[in-house]
């Protein structure tokens, strides 16, 4: 916790960081109570995840790029090879969610894709859509329904490589953690 002149105690910021290819495909194995001891231990406070693939809420006196910066590199460390972290703020989940461009899709249809700019233009241009799916960029996020479901889509995203996808129930669900105290 940290005062500013006369105001008080202010409470330290929270974040949601979403660690890229850990527990998928039998790749990138890291139990969550690794990560949260992990995180404990880089000075990281009120540390929980949510579900097996790298979905962590803590708070931290570090900046977003601060926190990017140390848990990208004591993941490497312990991972042994570089471990990508998209990092957003409750109010930017917020925002996640409110742009939603498919309200009406079940929300475990729809996956949106984190990354740490805004997509270049024209990068979606000839992405081939075999099972219908809709795509929209929105600020640094890439939304995609797929209406037959993700796992029988033949769909291939060039920003796979760089960001890090999780379905809508699981953006709401940290969106909720990140806004509520442990």
């Amino acid at each position: 916790m940290s005062s500013a002149s006369g105001l008080g105690y202010l409470p330290v910021p929270v974040f949601v960081a979403l660690l890229r290819a850990v527990n998928v495909g039998g790749t990138g194995k890291l139990l969550m109570s690794e990560l949260r001891d992990l995180c404990r231990g880089l000075g990281f406070g009120d540390v929980r995840t949510y579900i097996q693939s790298g979905n962590l809420v803590l708070t931290s006196d570090l900046d977003i790029d601060g926190v990017k910066r140390v848990l990208e590199e004591a993941l490497e460390e312990r991972m042994g090879k570089p471990v990508g972290v998209l990092v957003r703020t409750p109010v930017e989940m917020a925002s996640v969610l409110e742009r939603n461009p498919y309200p009406d899709a079940p929300p475990n249809r729809v996956l949106v894709t984190f990354l740490d700019e805004e997509p270049a233009p024209g990068l979606m241009d000839g992405v081939e859509t075999p099972g219908g799916e809709e795509i929209t960029a929105s600020g640094r996020e890439i939304y995609v329904h797929f209406p037959n479901g993700q796992g029988r889509s033949r769909l291939k995203l060039p920003m796979a490589r760089v960001g890090t996808a999780r379905n809508l129930n699981t953006v709401w669900k940290l969106r909720d953690m990140s806004l509520k105290s442990p």
